[in-house]
């Protein structure tokens, strides 16, 4: 992977910890993948089998059921998804759609395992950045349920 998108990564929350060793052994274990715009990145309630991180461009994430569609979030470069899958191969839970083209790493449930036998010091900051990251969701989807039920009673 050439230099500049190793800074790219390297500033990015996610892998803001690592030291270049430990990002230079985890990208050697992903795929760089790419998408035009338009095209679906994940399909709701498929297998997820991997997550992404965006490291260009800009997707949308939307929930469809009963004919209706719900757009949950816009990802731009530095934003991931489907990080789920690392732990869990339930069906995912939105559709991921390009809005421009994206380049993007493919980290595969295997890849976690294999970082931790050679760097187990980055595994542990991957999770560690997956748990805040998936704290502040929560925290963000809690505070939206409070003030929804709040405003019902209004």
């Amino acid at each position: 992977m050439n230099p500049d998108t190793l800074k790219l990564l390297h500033a990015m929350p996610l892998f803001s910890e690592f030291t270049e060793t430990e990002l230079q052994g985890l990208l050697d274990l992903v795929d760089e993948v790419y998408f035009a715009p338009g095209q679906a990145i994940v399909h709701q309630d498929e297998k997820g089998e991997c997550m992404f991180v965006m490291i260009e461009g800009t997707a949308r994430v939307v929930h469809r059921r009963h004919g209706k569609e719900v757009e949950l979030a816009v990802l731009k470069a530095g934003d991931f998804f489907g990080e789920l899958a690392l732990v869990d191969s339930g069906p995912r839970s939105a559709d991921v759609e390009t809005l421009s083209p994206c380049r993007l790493l493919r980290i595969d449930q295997s890849a976690l395992p294999a970082v931790a036998g050679v760097y187990p010091n980055a595994a542990f900051k991957l999770l560690i950045s997956l748990g805040r990251a998936l704290v502040q969701r929560m925290r963000r989807g809690n505070q939206k349920y409070i003030d929804s039920l709040l405003a019902g009673q209004e």
